[in-house]
Formats: C-alpha cells, structure tokens, sequence
C-alpha cells in the first residue's frame, strides 16, 4: 500500500485517508489480491471512507458556523458546540 498503511485511521488527515482509500480501491479493482488479503483491504477502506467522511463532516460545519456580515464579508465564526 502506502507510507500512511501503517498509520492508525483515526490519526490521518483528510488527505492521507483518501491517497490510501484511492489505493486500496486500485487493489482490490485489479482483483490480483488473495481473498484473505482482499478482506483486510476492504475492512481497512471501509474505515478509511468512515474517516474521510468525518473530516468533512467537520470542516463542513465550521464553514457553517462562519458569521458574514451585510455585505457578506466573513466577520469571525461561531463556536460549534462539541468542537
């Protein structure tokens, strides 16, 4: 896989998780992997996906809570609760 493989999810950026959920996804579309090992990269895409899904979640949200003001200038933001 990639440099990131060994990298837990929960700890990689936006960035990271999609290189890795692109590769993983290469591997398994070529069908040249082992069954068991086709497994562990499903499992390991499908927490990248939950991850990526996350951290747009998130940014998302924060774009939301940007305040404009009548002019539509970006004034400061919000606190989001749970953030």
């Amino acid at each position: 896989m990639t440099e990131t493989a060994e990298k837990p999810v929960e700890e990689m950026t936006f960035e990271e998780a999609m290189r890795e959920l692109e590769a993983v996804v290469t591997r398994l579309e070529r069908g040249d992997v082992a069954l068991d090992e086709s497994i562990t990269l499903y499992e390991r895409g499908a927490a990248l996906k939950k991850r990526c899904e996350e951290e747009l979640a998130r940014a998302e949200e924060k774009v939301a809570q940007i305040t404009l003001d009548a002019d539509g200038t970006p004034t400061g933001t919000k606190p989001v609760e749970g953030m």
